[in-house]
């Protein structure tokens, strides 16, 4: 959190001495007053001035840009973070250069990154915000690639009347899985399992 010491005449002398240095609008700080000023002897001698401590009030998306700065720094990562935030939720797009890097495999490094990223942004919140975080798109095209796995395996079942087990998926890929075969009148879902080995299991109705 950025903050500096200023002093003024008066504390709201001080306060504008502390937005200008920090670059901020009033109402974007929290004052701390360390000193009321004082007024001396006819006004002349023992004059002091009030002195107070001026802190950014730093948003969720604030907080977001620099935990994931701070972190990519240390992977070593070149990376550009653009967030767009809503009332419930902080997109995070997040470009550069060996984005593969973050992805991982099959999508597990940007998984605990943004597990990561949710605990750091809501520990002190007294509402949550969800923080989502993306990468070259890969949300949507792993999306993609479920909704046609799922499909694909609805057939298989119908046709051996055997049930599928699949893989162990994170649980945003459970939830696709679930969402695409839902109303499905062939088939049903559920999951099973433990995290993170927590499988879902497609069979006939």
């Amino acid at each position: 959190m950025r903050s500096v010491e200023t002093t003024g005449k008066t504390v709201e002398d001080a306060i504008l001495a502390a937005a200008i240095q920090l670059a901020v609008q009033r109402d974007k700080l929290e004052i701390e007053v360390l000193e009321e000023p004082v007024k001396g002897l006819f006004g002349l001698f023992g004059n002091k001035d009030a002195r107070i401590r001026a802190s950014v009030i730093q948003t969720m998306g604030d907080i977001t840009h620099d935990f994931l700065e701070s972190l990519f720094e240390k992977m070593g990562l070149e990376a550009r973070v653009d967030l767009t935030e809503t009332d419930d939720s902080i997109i995070a797009e997040v470009s550069g250069p060996k984005m593969g890097i973050l992805i991982g495999h099959r999508g597990e490094t940007l998984d605990a990154v943004q597990y990561l990223t949710n605990l750091a942004v809501n520990r002190d919140s007294e509402k949550y915000k969800r923080v989502i975080m993306d990468t070259e798109n890969y949300r949507s095209k792993r999306e993609e690639t479920l909704v046609k796995l799922a499909k694909r395996l609805s057939n298989k079942v119908q046709k051996t009347r055997k049930k599928v087990v699949l893989e162990p998926m994170n649980p945003f890929e459970r939830r696709v899985i679930h969402s695409t075969l839902q109303r499905d009148p062939r088939v049903v879902t559920h999951s099973e399992g433990d995290e993170p080995y927590r499988k879902v299991v497609i069979s006939l109705k």
